[in-house]
């Protein structure tokens, strides 16, 4: 008799109200295998995941770990059955320190005493073994950059040994050495006979580090299969279910007159140097390692972070950041951490589709009212937000479909020039291309694009000038067809000089 997987969903139901989110789901992995999870946003992956962890209860199925029947009724009860979790969404707690995250639910005692340090070298070797022997135990997480609370939430999933770990989005944060110690993990939990799950939108990880796939769409599996026999093509048309003819669409456009000029920027927050013109028209690029000073940058702009020195204009014109005025002046911006800053998350689909748009708002004409709603709806339906409704809390949609209200409020300011800060984090493939499509259709409305992203592929694919950012300082423009991956990342290790 042939042994059990060591994970087995069968039959797995779940609906909220009149909304169907997995329809007889199905997934299986064995003991040393790596099973990618891959489908749009709101295809149900998260909803399997929160029911294997115990977050939300399945309405009919079952679940076995390694045979045995398993139906935890809560997060504690799942980490004690042997399930790990890496949330997409960081479920690190801000107050406490890394090794009272990493411990938290299990924390070593006597008495009923939180005895620190009990566990100490098991969180050092845990976060020793992702490459950050740098990140102190004793250190808070609310003094952590949001990569390094992502390490942090996925050491906490390695310290207790489980056999069963699922990876959500695990590098949406991290850079290209982090993503490297990362994948050497998964190789050691490979070797060491657990089941992974990873779920993630970017292809090129899944074929890089997953055996096998299963693809859910609309909470149904309509495919699985082993990764070595599959193409890139093959996943993405089982994902969206139809093929996807173009990756980066290009909008033609035409470079204009300068919208933003910075010169010689520094900030309080380690950006040392920057200067960079922004014309209507155009979509520019900032690249560089993840901590290198490519948010500091934008949020030096737009004036989340303390200018030091230097000087910005725009449209010719001085201009000393804050938020406020930058919103006044037709500066929008979207936030790499959308769950902090990017989203009042607490609050409905609507309201945030339409923060910050008070002055095209009508409060005391019910035309006025119902004209928003109807602009709303257009939002939802342009950027297909899988939400049952504008009154849906933010909070209770996936990771991608949260990225999408953030992306489409800037639509709804009508702004003249965007900064986006990793605009594709948590997004299926389908949906990035019609982020892309968005930008260039932004930039042929003559308005001015600045993005910062950790996807070199993507700034080749969508930009006309690209600048890399190296230990706080950034490097020159240079017109996107002298650009390739390996000098972007030449300029992105060494600086401009290795160029």
């Amino acid at each position: 008799m042939s042994k059990p997987p060591l994970l087995e969903m069968l039959g797995v139901d779940k609906a909220f109200g009149a909304t169907v989110a997995l329809a007889g789901a199905c997934l299986r992995v064995e003991a040393g295998e790596v099973r990618a999870l891959i489908g749009e946003n709101g295809a149900g992956k998260s909803t399997l995941m929160r029911i294997l962890s115990g977050v939300e209860s399945a309405d009919s199925g079952t679940i076995r770990i390694d045979g045995n029947l398993f139906s935890p009724n809560n997060p504690q009860q799942a980490r004690e059955g042997g399930i790990a979790m890496v949330h997409q969404e960081l479920a690190v707690v801000e107050d406490l320190t890394v090794e009272e995250n990493l411990l938290l639910g299990r924390e070593p005692s006597r008495g009923g005493v939180f005895l620190p340090g009990r566990m100490r070298d098991r969180v050092v070797s845990s976060l020793a073994l992702l490459g950050r022997e740098d990140i102190q135990p004793t250190t808070p997480v609310s003094q952590l950059s949001v990569a390094a609370r992502q390490l942090v939430e996925i050491a906490r999933a390695l310290v207790h040994d489980a056999p069963v770990i699922v990876f959500d989005e695990p590098t949406s944060s991290l850079g290209a050495q982090d993503i490297e110690h990362l994948f050497e993990v998964i190789g050691r939990l490979r070797r060491d006979r657990r089941a992974v799950v990873y779920i993630s939108h970017f292809l090129e990880e899944v074929q890089s580090v997953a055996d096998s796939w299963t693809v859910l769409r609309d909470g149904v599996v309509v495919g699985e299969g082993l990764i070595s026999e599959t193409s890139t093509e093959d996943l993405v048309s089982q994902m969206i279910g139809r093929r996807l003819e173009e990756m980066y669409p290009r909008v033609p456009r035409e470079r204009g007159d300068v919208l933003i000029e910075v010169r010689d920027l520094k900030t309080s927050t380690g950006l040392q140097r920057a200067g960079l013109t922004l014309h209507r028209g155009e979509v520019l690029g900032i690249a560089g390692l993840v901590g290198s000073g490519r948010s500091e940058l934008l949020r030096g702009i737009y004036g989340l972070d303390q200018m030091e020195s230097g000087s910005i204009r725009l449209e010719g014109k001085s201009f000393r950041p804050d938020p406020t005025r930058s919103i006044q002046s037709g500066l929008g911006f979207a936030s790499e951490d959308r769950k902090e800053e990017g989203l009042a998350v607490d609050l409905s689909v609507a309201t945030n589709l339409t923060l910050g748009a008070t002055s095209a708002r009508n409060f005391f004409s019910i035309l006025g009212l119902k004209k928003e709603r109807e602009q709303v709806e257009v939002w939802i339906n342009r950027f297909d937000i899988r939400t049952w409704g504008p009154d849906q809390t933010v909070r209770t949609l996936s990771g991608g479909n949260q990225q999408k209200v953030a992306l489409a409020r800037l639509l709804h300011l009508d702004v003249d020039a965007v900064l986006l800060d990793e605009p594709t984090r948590g997004i299926d493939v389908g949906s990035k291309t019609e982020v892309f499509r968005w930008i260039g259709e932004l930039a042929a409305q003559n308005k001015g694009v600045l993005v910062v992203s950790s996807s070199m592929q993507e700034l080749l694919g969508i930009c006309d000038r690209i600048q890399v950012m190296h230990r706080g300082v950034l490097g020159p423009a240079r017109p996107v067809e002298q650009w390739d991956e390996h000098s972007l990342m030449v300029c992105a290790v060494g600086g401009e000089e290795a160029a």
